[in-house]
């Protein structure tokens, strides 16, 4: 049995669900009162209008699971399904479904869309030739920033570092604050020690020499495009050819209309927002069916 996306979770990601539905229902049900405790089924049905990736699974079922329903699902967790698409069956209480409907729903349409747009963008970048890391960025919502992480790993790209704790960023408000990258550097390394990277970020080759001059690991060449990246990456390389072992990175301003001039394999690893912020939602519905007549 192939490993599940669900082993990655944290031990603290089911009172993540828990706090969801404690916000949604803070005092009174009053649908709840309405539609009461008949056991009922529901379908869970992937729509739009384009095929999509199914992202989320695991927090959906823990959703359901805390007010007492059952899911089965005839999608797998991170597979490409064309709408629409009878993705999963909810059985539970009337009221339990209707409780945990739009928390669910929103979770699974946010993390489906990103790992959707994830997907796209990789597709796209290997299609332009690239062979490098496609990542996304700790551009991330507050309180959400597992789950759009895990969306991300779902639709097949590296997240990124996960929090400030994780692998070790300076960019320039650090090295302006501290005086110079190799500043910045040398005082990052005296407390991050030997486990972390150190990525650096840069705005010209000039600073990228000084960073890898002073240790790091990889060189973020922000913003930089075109022939300009192409020049720079070649350039840096050849000079530090058997002198410095580095990784380089492309980040600022990726889209789907400029990642060919991007996706270069001159570079490492291509960094982007784009595949989780501002992404287009993937439409779920959950239907209650009518009972049979007998």
């Amino acid at each position: 049995m192939p490993n599940s996306y669900a082993y990655l979770l944290p031990p603290s990601w089911k009172s993540q669900v828990s706090a969801w539905l404690a916000e949604d229902t803070p005092s009174f049900d009053y649908g709840g009162f309405v539609v009461g405790e008949a056991v009922r089924e529901a379908h869970l049905l992937g729509k739009g209008k384009v095929p999509a990736v199914l992202a989320g699974s695991p927090f959906f079922t823990e959703v359901f699971a805390q007010l007492g329903c059952e899911v089965v699902w005839h999608v797998e967790e991170g597979d490409t399904f064309e709408p629409v698409k009878h993705v999963a069956t909810v059985t539970g209480k009337a009221r339990h479904l209707l409780l945990g409907e739009r928390v669910a729903l929103n979770m699974l349409a946010r993390c489906s869309g990103i790992a959707t747009k994830s997907k796209k963008i990789k597709d796209l970048a290997r299609s332009y030739g690239f062979q490098g890391i496609i990542a996304g960025t700790r551009k991330t919502t507050p309180g959400f920033r597992l789950v759009e992480k895990y969306a991300m790993l779902v639709g097949g790209i590296d997240p990124h570092r996960h929090d400030l704790s994780s692998m070790i960023m300076l960019k320039d408000n650090h090295i302006w604050s501290s005086g110079s990258i190799t500043a910045a550097i040398q005082q990052a390394r005296q407390v991050g020690g030997f486990s972390l990277l150190l990525d650096v970020e840069v705005r010209s080759e000039a600073e990228a020499d000084e960073a890898i001059d002073a240790g790091a690991d990889v060189i973020m060449l922000d913003n930089i495009e075109g022939a300009e990246l192409v020049s720079v990456a070649q350039s840096l390389r050849k000079r530090w050819a058997g002198k410095r072992k580095f990784l380089l990175e492309t980040s600022g301003n990726i889209t789907e209309g400029n990642l060919q001039e991007r996706a270069i394999n001159d570079v490492d690893i291509l960094s982007t927002s784009t595949v989780h912020q501002s992404v287009q939602h993937i439409d779920f519905s959950l239907k209650i069916q009518m009972p049979k007549l007998s």
